[in-house]
This record gives structure tokens, C-alpha cells and sequence, in this order.
């Protein structure tokens, strides 16, 4: 049950932020902006780590694969692929997308087991259900 509600809020604070940055970029650009996303978020994790466990830094040298690493990277472009898309597309039809996306490149990360995730088998309920938010997009679009 926790899970779930950590989703669901993750989602709620995603949308919101996503408009948050747009009206951000309207005012400056989409890499000021995206810039100062990932620089608040910097510091809120420092203040979060100075009041928490203190793990130590030099851990990220011992991470393997060294791939994984790139998350930050991925995170600039996230912010600003989600800046443009709400830019273009409005909060509601942006976050359709953005999920239905998330959910198949999931589903396609467990089917073959990329990226060290645990290989999952194939299940038709999960394709279908993939199927329906498409179907879900185009209903939404018209």
C-alpha cells in the first residue's frame, strides 16, 4: 500500500512540477530553467543528507555498472523534455504520454531484463493494458 501511495504522490508532484518549470522557462529558458531544477534539487538533497544517515560519499566510486551513473544526466534532459512537452501540449495530454511512455519502456526493461533488472516473462494482460492507454491517448487527443 505504501508503494502505491509513494507513486501516486510522485505522480501529483511530477505534473506539478512540469508546470512549475514551463511558467520557469516562460520567464527565463528552458536551460535556465532546467539548470535551476537540477541545482534545487542538488541542494535539497544536501540539506537531506547533512539530516539524515550521512552515507558516505565515495561510494559512487564502487557503483557498478559505471552506466548508472548517468542518472543526473538523464534527469536534465527529463526536465527538459517534460518543459517543452508541457509548453506544447498542456499539463493533462503531456502527462498521458509521458506515463503511457514511462509504462512501455518499463514493461519493455522487465520483458528482457535490460539494465540488470530481473528478466520478467511475457504476460498479455500487461500488453493489453499497454494497448488500453494507447487507446486511452487517442480517446483523450479526440
Amino acid at each position: 500500500m505504501w508503494g502505491i501511495i509513494i507513486a501516486l504522490l510522485s505522480g501529483a508532484l511530477m505534473s506539478i512540477q512540469g508546470v512549475f518549470n514551463t511558467e520557469v522557462t516562460k520567464q527565463t529558458s528552458v536551460w535556465v530553467s532546467a539548470g535551476w531544477v537540477q541545482l534545487t534539487a542538488f541542494i535539497t538533497c544536501l540539506i537531506i543528507w547533512l539530516f539524515t544517515g550521512r552515507e558516505s560519499v565515495t561510494g559512487l566510486v564502487s557503483v557498478t555498472p559505471k552506466y548508472v551513473l548517468i542518472g543526473g544526466v538523464l534527469g536534465a534532459f527529463i526536465t527538459y523534455t517534460v518543459i517543452k512537452s508541457v509548453g506544447s501540449l498542456g499539463p493533462a495530454k503531456s502527462a498521458l504520454l509521458i506515463v503511457v511512455a514511462q509504462i512501455i519502456i518499463a514493461y519493455g526493461i522487465e520483458l528482457f531484463g535490460l539494465f540488470g533488472v530481473d528478466k520478467a516473462p511475457f504476460e498479455w494482460k500487461k500488453a493489453i493494458g499497454a494497448a488500453v492507454a494507447i487507446v486511452g491517448i487517442i480517446i483523450f487527443r479526440y
